[in-house]
């Protein structure tokens, strides 16, 4: 209510100004026409400002304020020298270096963002540190636990477009997507209540581009900034496009502990493989393995021996076969003889 008095009040006053303070003369309601048209202009403007980040408004502010400042240092610079037509060159001067700012400062309003005013006075090395989140990395919530850790430095960035992505999915008629959506919100609420996590919303958007990877992209390029994301088709075109890329899927990948062919494991058989014989199971960390002769063991934790490891685009996969003491046992007497660790088995011959 207040904002319509408010606007009521400037139509008003610049058209009491346009009638008593007519520019032409002995037409007043000329002036009070032009005052109208003039406060009319004036809050079509503040509409349209509206939808301008806040950070460019400031950014546009501080252009046409230095344009103005460099227009009157030219000026004065020219003031003792003969110019024709001097008074259109003061215009020209003043018209120009004020186009010149505001449009330039517009364009560089990322340079007033907060994050990047308080980064100057705590550490300028963090300036550059911004981290792009995609909607797949927050929904998968890894990013959280990490930010926990501290291992990930810099200021994190929310994108706008990737926030109404996920309202939509939480608000989709599918129940799967509808908890995926809401899972990725929690997880923004979690880190956001992260002391040493520093999360900021950016209202930059790309018109012109429609799929979301290429506005992320676009917008790691102006912000200088980094792609989180474990989405592999994301990973390819970023990095074809030079912009850096931090993967949870490989970070999670390089985590997981090392295990060379000829060591003993304990897994407990979950389900039969592929092939005939098989059994699967899986490690803590999620780590597939397949198992040969152990589809009878199935439901049952067994020791097994590790015969190869092999590296995917998916993670890591082990390959092991089971070691069946009981037909062990009957071509000889078989000696557990266990590390501090419990794995390793060595069999002892009949005397």
């Amino acid at each position: 209510m207040w904002l319509i008095l408010f606007r009521a009040f400037i139509v008003g006053l610049l058209a009491h100004a346009g009638y008593v303070y007519s520019p032409v003369e002995g037409r007043p309601w000329a002036g009070l026409a032009l005052g109208l048209i003039t406060a009319v202009g004036l809050i079509a403007l503040e509409l349209k400002m509206r939808s301008v980040a806040g950070p460019h408004l400031v950014g546009a502010l501080v252009g046409g304020v230095t344009g103005l400042l460099g227009a009157r240092l030219v000026w004065g610079a020219l003031l003792g020298l003969d110019v024709v037509g001097e008074h259109f060159v003061h215009v020209l001067l003043v018209v120009f270096f004020a186009y010149v700012g505001i449009v330039i400062g517009g364009q560089k309003g990322e340079w007033f963002e907060p994050a990047r005013i308080i980064a100057v006075f705590r550490d300028s090395s963090r300036l550059h540190q911004y981290k792009v989140l995609d909607t797949s990395v927050i929904i998968d919530g890894r990013i959280a636990d990490i930010c926990e850790t501290g291992f990930l430095e810099g200021t994190l960035v929310v994108p706008q477009f990737v926030l109404r992505e996920l309202q939509q999915v939480a608000d989709s008629s599918d129940s799967l997507k509808r908890n995926r959506g809401r899972r990725g919100l929690d997880m923004l609420q979690r880190i956001h209540k992260m002391a040493q996590a520093r999360v900021q919303i950016v209202e930059h958007d790309f018109p012109e581009v429609r799929e979301v990877d290429l506005k992320l992209i676009e917008l790691c390029r102006r912000m200088n900034a980094k792609i989180v994301t474990n989405d592999f088709n994301l990973n390819k075109v970023a990095q074809l496009r030079g912009v850096p890329v931090l993967n949870i899927n490989e970070l999670a990948n390089s985590l997981k502990p090392v295990v060379l062919p000829g060591e003993t494991l304990r897994v407990f058989i979950l389900k039969e493989g592929k092939e005939a014989g098989q059994g699967v199971a899986y490690l803590d960390d999620g780590t597939m393995v397949v198992v040969d002769n152990a589809r009878r063991m199935i439901g049952k934790t067994v020791d097994i021996s590790v015969t190869s490891v092999l590296q995917t685009t998916a993670g890591k996969m082990i390959f092991g076969r089971f070691i069946d003491l009981g037909a062990v046992g009957q071509v000889g007497i078989v000696e557990k003889d266990r590390e501090l660790n419990g794995r390793r088995v060595r069999q002892v011959p009949q005397a």
